[in-house]
């Protein structure tokens, strides 16, 4: 129990030192972390401190040691049944992949997220994932179904931003010009 409890602490830490742009710590303390929880058999923390890394990594330009935390976490969390989680992992390896340049590959990992948001009705999940990934089809050379992929994540926005509001007002307003037919 004390493994959890340090574990706990050290996941916090590198929390905060991550928020704070230490990241070289930030891994150090998940690292920590990690080999608690599985120490003491929390494959769920485990894996939840390994997805931080993985950000972490993908943050250092680490990308080898990224994308295999991140593949791992998605293991985990598919093993223990935690969808939301899963999805989480898929997100964060998607951002990765675009990140490497890795499009199609990136494109899939982001709609495989996306379609576990929408399965467990978390609408917001589900809306910055689409961001994400219109903005990678647009980037691809995909330019109506980035854009289209993008107006949907961004209708689903609960608490858009200012921009995200002027964004939506101006599709809004095309919408309109067009007769409602979109791009």
């Amino acid at each position: 129990m004390s493994e959890n409890k340090n574990g706990e602490a050290l996941k916090e830490e590198g929390l905060r030192l991550f928020d704070e742009g230490l990241y070289e710590e930030a891994a150090e303390r998940f690292g920590q972390a990690q080999e608690l929880f599985a120490a003491a058999g929390d494959e769920g923390e485990a894996a939840e401190v390994l997805n931080n890394l993985g950000v972490v990594y993908r943050v250092l330009d680490k990308w080898d040691q990224a994308q295999e935390a991140l593949e791992e976490a998605r293991a985990a969390f598919a093993r223990l049944g935690d969808r939301d989680r899963e999805a989480q992992a898929l997100g964060n390896l998607g951002e990765l992949l675009a990140n490497q340049g890795d499009w199609m590959r990136a494109q899939e990992v982001l709609q495989q997220a996306a379609e576990i948001f929408a399965e467990l009705g978390d609408t917001e999940k589900r809306a910055r994932t689409l961001l994400v990934l219109g903005t990678q089809m647009w980037k691809a050379g995909d330019r109506r179904g980035g854009l289209a992929t993008y107006e949907m994540g961004l209708m689903l926005v609960e608490k858009p931003t200012a921009q995200q509001k002027a964004i939506r007002a101006l599709l809004k307003l095309r919408n309109r010009l067009l007769g409602g037919r979109g791009s």
